[in-house]
């Protein structure tokens, strides 16, 4: 059985990337499951939500840590391949661990090097605690409190992934309403349909301050305005144009068909480990000859491209890429650079007396800019359905069909007109 490493350090120094723990998600990656590093950079996000919890976030990370070395290492699986048979299979693993990953004594996961600071995941840590009785090690006992408390946990983590469409379903709520637990309501998962998207107005909002910045500050504005135009026109996820382990998008990723002519964009690893192919249009077209005639670049990539999609104009103060210059911005960059223009739009929409606008794009962020790409493409652009879920990358067309929007008015209009016979009176009585 491997050993377990420790894969999350404490929140202070989270951000700032541990190279064993970059090296084992990268070997992770390569061998066994694809889509290891776009996970962790989720969990990795999912608990710097909790960093001012210090009692859950110690909860979350040392179960996270379980549940990864059980999908990576015990049944090499991606977390969004899961099913509740799985979960079920890990719940089994977690009753009857095996005896070397049980420790009696409490130790830290991480520890630092005295002469050097360095951090690294200590070996002595453990998944599984057992208790001694009169001295003697007792037989590991998983109480029904501590599984209910590892399932809640994980469906939690499972209901962040939902939200950032890393995965359609919550195998552990899943797991837990079928087993006897699921008469305690307090960890039944709330479900919200509700897909949120800019309205045409808050987004013109949107696009006029990214076009702000990119006349103001070049530099960095034109990189904010084109991403800003990637994500809404490719319906794309932060994580599909960000860097990561194992994972450098580039230019290269727009191709042009050689017979048609006709230019696409490359998403090698998707949900799922899922790759796809989103079509473009003509103005993101016009948009990427304008970002890259701002990086000094030819109008269009040529085949195999290779410059970054989205780079940092300087040194990277912190994480695993310090000190180098030109690499591409990773995931967590990328989302603080669309919120700072989403923010900066809300405040122009207050501005402009539009409160309840501003009021609905402040609690908006870069994964809602994938859900109104998709919604306008539909409800605005009229795009076919079929055409649609495949630039988005939906298994069914039921997940398409979300983004279908009608207002009350509108369904009220539709509806007041309606006859019962529409042959009535055709015979002239």
């Amino acid at each position: 059985m491997p050993s377990v490493i420790p894969l999350f350090d404490g929140p202070q120094y989270l951000e700032q990337g541990n190279a064993e723990v970059n090296q084992y998600i990268t070997g992770i990656s390569i061998d066994k499951v694809s889509d290891a590093g776009l996970v962790y950079e989720h969990a990795c996000d999912w608990l710097m939500e909790q960093r001012h919890h210090e009692n859950n976030y110690k909860a979350y990370r040392s179960e996270l840590t379980t549940f990864f070395h059980w999908c990576f290492d015990v049944a090499a699986m991606s977390p969004a391949q899961l099913t509740r048979k799985d979960i079920s299979r890990y719940v089994g693993y977690c009753q009857q661990p095996p005896a070397e990953l049980i420790g009696y004594f409490n130790v830290a996961q991480f520890k630092a090097d005295k002469s050097s600071g360095e951090r690294s995941p200590n070996p002595a840590w453990k998944p599984f605690t057992g208790k001694k009785t009169l001295g003697q090690e007792a037989p590991y006992q998983l109480s029904e409190n501590a599984l209910k408390t590892k399932i809640a946990i994980l469906s939690s983590f499972y209901a962040y992934l939902v939200g950032e469409e890393y995965c359609e379903r919550n195998p552990p709520q899943i797991w837990m309403n079928h087993s006897r637990y699921n008469r305690d309501r307090k960890f039944a998962l709330q479900q919200d349909d509700e897909l949120p998207a800019f309205t045409e107005l808050q987004w013109s909002y949107v696009m006029a301050c990214a076009e702000k910045l990119a006349r103001e500050q070049p530099r960095s504005g034109e990189r904010s305005l084109f991403l800003i135009s990637l994500l809404y026109a490719c319906y794309l996820r932060i994580s599909e144009v960000g860097a990561r382990a194992g994972f450098s998008p580039v230019m290269g990723q727009f191709k042009r068909h050689p017979q048609t002519g006709v230019w696409s964009f490359q998403v090698p690893q998707s949900k799922g480990g899922k790759r796809r192919s989103v079509a473009v249009s003509k103005a993101l077209l016009k948009a990427l000859t304008r970002y890259r005639r701002s990086l000094g670049l030819t109008d269009l990539p040529s085949a195999g491209d290779t410059t970054p999609l989205f780079v940092r104009h300087r040194a990277a103060g912190r994480g695993r890429e310090t000190g180098v210059l030109n690499a591409n911005l990773g995931i967590r960059q990328l989302r603080e650079e669309v919120q700072q223009v989403l923010e900066m739009a809300a405040l122009e929409a207050r501005e402009d007396g539009l409160d309840e606008d501003a009021n609905a794009m402040a609690g908006m962020s870069a994964h809602n800019i994938r859900h109104t790409g998709i919604t306008h493409d539909i409800n605005i652009n009229r795009r076919p359905l079929s055409h649609v879920q495949a630039d988005a990358g939906h298994d069914s067309i039921d997940t398409t069909s979300k983004y279908l929007h009608t207002s009350q008015i509108e369904r009220h209009e539709s509806a007041y007109a309606k006859v019962m016979d529409n042959l009535a009176g055709i015979d002239g009585n």
